[in-house]
């Protein structure tokens, strides 16, 4: 079954990425970054560069989860070190990605899509391997809210994109949050996790509140900075999104994520979410990546974001259970939703990947070269003697 029209696709080739960033952060990275990408070979494909970080980001979060299922144990200084490494392994090279495809000639519609779509998962497992480091499984719903929060900034952020047409970054965005979790897990290293539950001195405070006051805030700067574009940002006729839609039309699929969450944690008589609280945050952020990236493809082709998606399914059928009084035990059916988002989020990326491929002549994950060697132009360069077309393209591709 296809994810996209034939229309769909016509108008994600006439897509433009539109980029406004005021970030304090981003321009103090560029030299490392520029640095990085000339070290790429120019046969590496932007796609496997961006996956690569991803893998990496998520196996780190995942040595945490292991150490701490409910993030309620203290977990090895060493662990916590590795997952910081891995997030600045992952931001390295999520930034250097789009400088590779510029480089190679390669940059298409794909590569954002493709670009969004990991950053909608690693919000997931970022947030996860945080609460490992600072053991907010301790304070359960604070940790609740840290996740369900992460992922519904990233959604509205690609809300305010697909209402506006402009992807913004204020001064303090993804790459400040990110080297912020970066010093978190730092400090877990240096004076250990237990450190997070002691005082401040001079106060009955535990650092642990100073973080969640600190994460509350960013919250509601990033909500305020968001909500007046998705209000009165809409550069479609009459005030209304790029799809010609209501602004408030994508409130419709995040609320059908937020609601269940509270509900099913709320009335589980199994206490399903405070038993298994990384699953559990596990299984609703794998739905809040698919239909964000339902959104951003909604925004990429200038089409209406369809309220239903199969996603959905999975909190349904914990909604249902309960309504039913629990005739399936909710942790064996929570672990099998859990399975079968991540394999429909999997799935549903793969398809769309693919189409968009077929549609534009690309390879995913490989650069097919432009000007394919030839028995002619293998003697010439053999002999020193390459033509004057085969020299401009490769000083075109040096000069990029």
């Amino acid at each position: 079954m296809r994810q996209l029209d034939d229309s769909q696709l016509r108008r994600l080739e006439e897509h433009k990425y539109s980029c406004m960033s005021v970030s304090l952060m981003d321009p103090l990275m560029q030299k490392w970054w520029c640095w990085l990408v000339e070290q790429c070979p120019l046969t590496l494909a932007p796609n496997l560069i961006t996956i690569t970080g991803l893998a990496i980001n998520i196996f780190t979060s995942l040595i945490l989860v292991y150490y701490s299922p409910d993030a309620k144990q203290e977990v090895p200084r060493w662990a916590c070190f590795l997952c910081a490494f891995g997030l600045f392994v992952y931001q390295s090279l999520d930034a250097i990605d789009g400088k590779q495809a510029r480089r190679t000639g390669t940059s298409s519609p794909l590569g954002e899509l493709f670009d969004h779509g990991c950053d909608s998962l690693s919000t997931v497992f970022v947030s996860l391997g945080v609460s490992c480091s600072v053991r907010l499984g301790t304070l359960p719903y604070w940790m609740f809210f840290q996740c369900m929060m992460a992922v519904t900034l990233f959604y509205c952020a690609h809300w305010q994109t697909y209402v506006s047409g402009t992807l913004r970054f204020g001064y303090i965005d993804v790459t400040e949050a990110q080297f912020g979790v970066m010093a978190i897990h730092m400090v877990s290293v240096i004076l250990g996790p237990e450190f997070w539950a002691m005082k401040v001195p001079g106060t009955d405070l535990q650092f642990i509140v100073v973080y969640i006051f600190l994460g509350l805030s960013q919250v509601l700067i990033q909500l305020a900075m968001a909500f007046p574009v998705i209000l009165w940002g809409g550069a479609g006729k009459n005030g209304s999104t790029l799809a010609g839609t209501s602004v408030l039309s994508p409130v419709v699929p995040l609320s059908l994520i937020l609601v269940p969450a509270v509900l099913i944690a709320w009335k589980s008589p199994e206490s399903l979410f405070l038993q298994d609280p990384t699953i559990y945050l596990l299984t609703f952020g794998c739905v809040a990546a698919r239909v964000t990236n339902r959104l951003v493809v909604a925004h990429m082709t200038k089409s209406e974001m369809a309220y239903s998606d199969a996603s959905l399914l999975g909190p349904a059928a914990l909604f249902l259970n309960q309504y039913f009084n629990c005739p399936i035990s909710e942790k064996y059916l929570l672990y099998c939703v859990c399975a079968y988002v991540i394999y429909d989020l999997i799935k549903y990326c793969r398809q769309v990947c693919l189409e968009i491929c077929e549609h534009l002549n690309i390879m995913m994950f490989t650069i097919v070269p432009k000007y394919p060697q030839t028995k002619a132009t293998s003697s010439m360069e053999k002999n020193g003697s390459s033509s004057k077309y085969m020299t401009r393209s490769k000083s075109k591709v040096k000069n990029n």
